[in-house]
């Protein structure tokens, strides 16, 4: 079984970003995220509509990765510290040496592989440093970005589920990728 470790807090880096530890001071920019509907369409969470409600899902995140069972990396610029998006490893099952990974991103960083470049730095260190034998992605079937993303970094379709979530008083589909490091 796989031991888990994020004390000291891994800042990762790639050649225009770093990765980090997402802190109390990027209150806003998480709650620009997590309250604006079309960023959270494919996403089946409740809507921030406070600082409060941002506030407390930045400390379900650092609770996460206290507790080794999950962490959260804050997006930035490395010469400019604002907070663009979050990436995450979540649902950790260091048993089967599997997690799931999922990513959110402001949307006026959109299409400037900003994702991608993230992407790729947590893929490496799941799978190299964390030395998880594979990876997950559950999206929604019509988030067709996510898709894409997906299939460019070597991730397959496992299966798609039908109305395996309700959520918000609808059922809804989820598909997962995955991608297993050989």
């Amino acid at each position: 079984m796989l031991e888990i470790n994020f004390n000291p807090f891994p800042v990762l880096e790639s050649e225009r970003l770093v990765l980090r530890k997402i802190t109390p001071a990027d209150v806003d920019e998480v709650f620009a995220i997590r309250s604006d509907a079309q960023t959270m369409k494919y996403i089946p969470r409740p809507l921030a509509k406070t600082k409060e409600d941002a506030l407390e899902h930045i400390n379900v995140v650092n609770k996460a990765i206290e507790d080794n069972v999950g962490i959260n990396w804050g997006i930035s610029f490395k010469d400019d510290p604002k907070l663009l998006g979050m990436i995450c490893l979540i649902r950790m099952q260091p048993e089967n040496y599997r997690t799931e990974t999922g990513y959110i991103l402001h949307p006026d960083y959109h299409r400037k592989g900003i994702i991608s470049e993230a992407f790729n730095t947590v893929i490496d260190y799941a799978f190299n440093v964390l030395k998880f034998h594979s990876l997950e992605a559950v999206i929604d079937p019509d988030n067709f970005a996510s898709e894409q993303l997906l299939i460019k970094h070597k991730f397959v379709k496992e299966g798609h589920f039908k109305e395996n979530c309700f959520y918000e008083g609808k059922f809804l589909d989820a598909v997962i990728y995955s991608r297993i490091n050989r």
